[in-house]
């Protein structure tokens, strides 16, 4: 049996469809009944929708171990995609107890259970970081932790501590670490919502940049390495590092809406993001934060080799994937 936390998110509910399309047994972790119909429209979005009924729900929380304990019951393996992702600095606790303390309880069921092999969904916030003579990040990169990161940087990195933990303690784990994902459905929430400013008319564009994946690269990634003998180790999953600015040009093009035609300057994203916390204090959630506004005008590259010698992984080009 496979259970799969956060099955109902963009990357757990592609994995649950990949993982059933192989006639695996597939075990699914939910909270809210309705986030199952995204799920649905996922298998529809694929004309599987008849696989749906092959997965095994399960309604329980990674922060209430009580509801996990019938769960692990005959699991020999586990993918763990659940998560909060915010930028919001309000959420900081929210992102310690969903990320650090919710993980830390998947793997110590893990070994509680004799669970064969876990693969944790990280993400390239958690890699380390670059010195003044480098350019590209590995999986090797050394975190500092006098640089400043931000609430979901730490939160990611502290759940990785949760994952090598367990593995010290003799659990069989591997870790990815995605890039910005893209995918189908979900598209007003999370990278999802790139997708929902573009086709509402997004007119700045920045010439900073990141390293993108699709997000059935990142599945496919993740079966292989469960699949392998590779244990204790990180994959970090990018395709490519792509500008905001040709991202959402293509995306733009692609939805047949105008293109972003201003270049926001940095001054601007300063402006922007402290008037967004301006706005915060009259109850309005958190869109850019200071550390976010800088990011935008940063190009950040990474080394995606090691997946692709160890598992034969070849990365589709973000262009193809949005134009196919």
């Amino acid at each position: 049996m496979i259970l799969v936390t956060g099955a109902t998110g963009l990357v757990g509910s592609h994995l649950v469809l990949q993982l059933v399309s192989q006639n695996l047994q597939v075990r699914a972790l939910f909270r809210k009944e309705e986030a199952r119909k995204r799920v649905l429209q996922v298998f529809s979005f694929y004309e599987k929708p008849d696989l749906y009924d092959k997965i095994e729900w399960v309604q329980a929380d990674i922060l209430d171990v009580p509801s996990l304990e019938a769960v692990f019951e005959n699991v020999d393996q586990v993918y763990h995609c659940a998560a909060l992702i915010s930028f919001d600095p309000k959420d900081e606790e929210k992102l310690r107890k969903a990320n650090i303390e919710g993980t830390a309880n998947i793997v110590n069921l893990c070994i509680d259970f004799g669970v064969k092999k876990l693969c944790h969904v990280s993400s390239i916030a958690a890699l380390g970081d670059l010195k003044d003579f480098e350019s590209v990040t590995t999986e090797e990169t050394e975190w500092n932790p006098e640089v400043h990161h931000n609430d979901y940087a730490i939160s990611k990195y502290g759940a990785e501590m949760e994952v090598w933990r367990g593995h010290q303690e003799g659990l069989q784990v591997v870790v990815v670490n995605p890039g910005v994902i893209l995918g189908p459905v979900f598209w007003t929430e999370g990278s999802g919502e790139i997708y929902d400013r573009v086709r509402k008319g997004l007119v700045f564009y920045t010439k900073g940049g990141s390293g993108f994946v699709t997000v059935d690269d990142v599945v496919n990634s993740m079966i292989n390495l469960m699949q392998s003998e590779i244990n204790g180790e990180r994959f970090i999953l990018v395709s490519e590092t792509i500008t905001y600015q040709d991202l959402t040009c293509l995306i733009a093009e692609k939805l047949k809406v105008n293109l972003p035609k201003i270049q926001a300057k940095k001054w601007m994203t300063e402006l922007a993001w402290r008037l967004d916390y301006l706005l915060a204090l009259f109850g309005k959630k958190r869109t850019l934060s200071k550390s976010m506004a800088r990011t935008l005008h940063t190009i950040e590259y990474y080394d995606n080799s090691k997946v692709k010698k160890n598992t034969g992984t070849e990365f589709v080009k973000i262009a193809d994937y949005l134009n196919g």
